[in-house]
């Protein structure tokens, strides 16, 4: 019956960046969620490189979504050390948007690798202009 169209679409789930294992990123009623984002280029490098690198990924894959760090909704922080709390608050501070600062976490975790010093998971609202249908034409 068409009663079951409305619920059918409600419950659609976009993926973005697709593996085997898990996605990069899922859509749905207009929320993004992201995979934990970690360092790729700069595991040599330090806490401060790494989240400059990690932050820039975050940013691409909320553009890829219709969303962006304006539209922040929670953050999780993951950090190997938490010497390095005030290294990456220090690359934050910089990139957050001020008047948007989101509800965020951070936490000590082992991390997967020994070379990350984060992991940062973050979900966040779809822009109202960015219609997520149009998303699909990849």
């Amino acid at each position: 019956s068409n009663s079951s169209t409305p619920l059918l679409k409600m419950a659609e789930v976009k993926r973005i960046g697709m593996g085997q294992r898990f996605s990069e990123a899922a859509i749905h009623n207009g929320v993004v969620y992201l995979a934990g984002q970690v360092p790729d280029q700069s595991v040599d490098g330090d806490i401060s490189q790494q989240t400059a690198e990690v932050l820039g990924m975050i940013d691409m894959l909320l553009n890829d979504c219709g969303s962006s760090r304006q539209h922040l909704l929670r953050v999780e922080i993951f950090l190997a050390d938490l010497a390095d709390f005030d290294g990456m608050n220090a690359v934050w501070d910089k990139w957050v948007v001020p008047g948007f600062a989101p509800p965020r976490a951070t936490m000590q975790a082992k991390l997967t690798r020994p070379s990350w010093k984060l992991e940062v998971i973050v979900t966040a609202a779809v822009r109202k202009r960015a219609s997520v249908s149009s998303l699909s034409g990849e």
